[in-house]
């Protein structure tokens, strides 16, 4: 294929999760699970471009100054219910195979949390966890907004999916940037470390005076599959990261895997979910 485009749409992306990380629960259990990571000669061109991209222009100067662009929350204000008619301008109609706008993602993933009896903090971030993808609307390409996680200012680990792309990045031969701690100490504590920008980063930043610390650990790393698939970082992580990598890996699967057909509809599950928001956040969001 020439020239190819990256996602035709943010499915795309998940989908190619899904194909590398498949539901344990569906696994043939005389398979290996190795055998599942030999996934690359079948992956869309269009996949391959939105990461050639991605590990292209992920660099830590391009971080930073994201970070300034966009942690000021300076670029819209609405209420929370219509931040989530903003989310659902991201879908696709174009797209035969998908006909759930975000909401209705959202609410498959937070009502398996729900319906798991874990704490109403985890169903709220079950609900908020992807609305940084409206970093879309507000002008930002898809690779700067999905795709996988993963520290910059360091060695990029060769776990990263496609990790042949970063050679292209200015990082990759940098003097201090290319080193395997770069400019961290060894376990200095992921709270030390600058992650790749993107949806992640974005909503925990929005969402961090509000949720309980597990919460915000699950919003923030809930893209970091290097991580928390292939251990890949833990010459970063401290111990208080490694306790805290466990809610990340408990809601993970929920993420993943949360796609139930019979969804209550929207009227029905509209009352716990207002009050849920109410206690947890404030009325208006700042994007």
């Amino acid at each position: 294929m020439e020239n190819p485009q990256p996602l035709a749409n943010l499915d795309e992306w998940e989908m190619d999760l899904l194909q590398r990380y498949p539901d344990p629960n569906k696994i043939a259990t005389n398979k290996k699970t190795e055998a599942f990571r030999d996934y690359e000669a079948e992956t869309k061109d269009s996949v391959k471009e939105f990461y050639r991209l991605n590990h292209q222009y992920q660099s830590y100067d391009f971080v930073q100054q994201k970070r300034t662009d966009f942690l000021k929350f300076d670029k819209r204000e609405m209420p929370i219910w219509n931040a989530f008619d903003f989310l659902n301008e991201l879908v696709d109609d174009s797209d035969p195979d998908t006909d759930l706008d975000q909401m209705q993602h959202l609410l498959q993933t937070s009502e398996a949390i729900r319906n798991d009896g874990h704490p109403d903090w985890m169903v709220l971030v079950g609900l908020i966890h992807d609305m940084g993808k409206v970093l879309c609307l507000l002008g930002e390409p898809q690779w700067s907004v999905v795709g996988d996680t993963f520290p910059v200012g360091c060695a990029y680990s060769d776990k990263i999916v496609f990790p042949e792309f970063f050679k292209n990045n200015p990082d990759f031969e940098h003097e201090i940037y290319s080193q395997k701690y770069g400019v961290y100490a060894p376990h200095c504590g992921l709270s030390n470390v600058t992650m790749s920008w993107g949806h992640d980063e974005y909503v925990y930043q929005m969402m961090k005076d509000y949720l309980p610390e597990q919460g915000l650990y699950m919003l923030r790393y809930h893209s970091f599959y290097s991580q928390h698939k292939e251990s890949a970082y833990d010459h970063l992580m401290d111990a208080h990261d490694h306790e805290l990598f466990e809610w990340v890996k408990l809601f993970n699967p929920y993420d993943l895997y949360s796609k139930n057909p019979n969804q209550k509809s929207w009227e029905e599950l509209k009352p716990y979910y207002t009050a849920l928001v109410k206690k947890y956040l404030p009325e208006t969001l700042r994007f």
